[in-house]
């Protein structure tokens, strides 16, 4: 990916490839048939440390007791901040989401689909811890849903740094808007059940 984003997708050749990697042109058409195939490749690789930066960076908000709203920005947080770094040098963004858009899209789908299922098991996992529900009978699916909605809307390739402080106030606002504790009385009703049935025994 480091030679797409300091050329672009259409002056990026196998032969500057071959050299920033140490190989010659032979062994690079040797694990690639074609640029195509090179890019395609990149863009998975980009995505795969995307998505492991991201799920570090809950799984440090989860063990420091940060709340629900807390973890879900620090995974966004994570996954942005990666992409950032990797291609902050990139000249052309525009060239290289476009040719992302075009011939990597049932990548990004399958992308879309994994974050979405790492949110939606986050967010299981910390209302049954912290004691969560999530308000207007929505589902864990549908407030990850919502969150990737939001997040759709922030240009990976184009966005820089600074941009993550509102990234994560944008997701913020949706999970503390989504989610309530526990309704009292279920636990008043639980609580009296327990003592009710300690005096019976007695």
């Amino acid at each position: 990916m480091e030679v797409f984003a300091q050329t672009g997708y259409r002056r990026a050749s196998m032969d500057q490839v071959a050299e920033a990697a140490g190989l010659t042109r032979q062994a690079v058409y040797h694990y690639f048939r074609s640029k195509t195939d090179l890019f395609r490749a990149s863009v998975e690789a980009l995505h795969e440390g995307a998505h492991e930066a991201e799920t570090e960076a809950g799984r440090l908000a989860e063990e420091a007791g940060e709340n629900l709203a807390g973890i879900l920005s620090a995974q966004i947080d994570g996954r942005f901040r990666y992409i950032v770094e990797c291609l902050e040098e990139t000249s052309q963004p525009e060239e290289l989401l476009s040719e992302r858009q075009a011939q990597t899209r049932d990548l990004i789908q399958n992308f879309t689909e994994q974050n979405r299922k790492l949110h939606a098991a986050t967010i299981e996992r910390v209302c049954r811890a912290q004691g969560l529900t999530l308000r207007d009978n929505m589902t864990a699916a549908d407030l990850a849903g919502a969150i990737q909605i939001a997040v759709s809307g922030f240009d990976d390739l184009r966005f820089k740094a600074n941009f993550l402080d509102d990234l994560r106030r944008v997701v913020s606002l949706i999970v503390t808007g989504a989610v309530t504790q526990a309704s009292s009385s279920s636990t008043t009703k639980k609580t009296s059940a327990r003592t009710s049935s300690s005096r019976n025994r007695k």
